[in-house]
């Protein structure tokens, strides 16, 4: 299917890519479908993705894996919020966690919500929005710091990699 979108472009997509959140997410409760877009880059895991809407054009959401800038993350929620991702696998190795981004003019100010996360059950390709119970987790955790420690430890591993 072709998507159109206000910032990457038309995109092919194929139907099965197709996320719905079927209660949609905050702020955008009419808009149900949305799709990840990425860079694919060779070998390479995406910091970034974008949580494009199939409805709206011009709504695309950067959002990040939390467990690239908090190894430890682990929202407490409660089961019920769960459940319109369907049948969940008892060792939830379809679950796939993104934080939204919050990005300012001033880069460095860039931000994540550990709050509110997005649930998505890549087997039935469900998402839902939760509020983790967490006290500790904030609405805007600054991450520019966490991101170029990544990126210099990965450009690091490159320039090992090619000797």
């Amino acid at each position: 299917m072709l998507v159109k979108t206000k910032h990457f472009g038309d995109i092919e997509l194929d139907e099965s890519k197709v996320i719905i959140f079927e209660e949609g997410i905050m702020g955008l409760e009419g808009l149900t479908k949305y799709a990840l877009i990425f860079d694919e880059e060779e070998g390479k895991e995406p910091t970034i993705y974008w949580l494009q809407s199939l409805e709206d054009p011009a709504i695309a959401l950067p959002v990040v894996s939390p467990f690239i800038i908090k190894a430890d993350y682990n929202p407490l929620v409660q089961q019920q919020l769960l459940e319109p991702l369907g049948e969940i696998s008892e060792d939830g190795a379809g679950l796939f966690v993104l934080l939204t981004l919050t990005i300012p003019k001033e880069v460095k100010d860039i931000t994540a919500n550990l709050k509110a996360p997005f649930v998505i059950n890549s087997d039935t390709q469900k998402g839902c929005q939760i509020i983790a119970e967490n006290e500790d987790y904030d609405i805007k955790f600054r991450i520019y710091d966490i991101l170029q420690e990544k990126n210099a430890k990965e450009s690091e591993g490159v320039k090992e990699g090619e000797n």
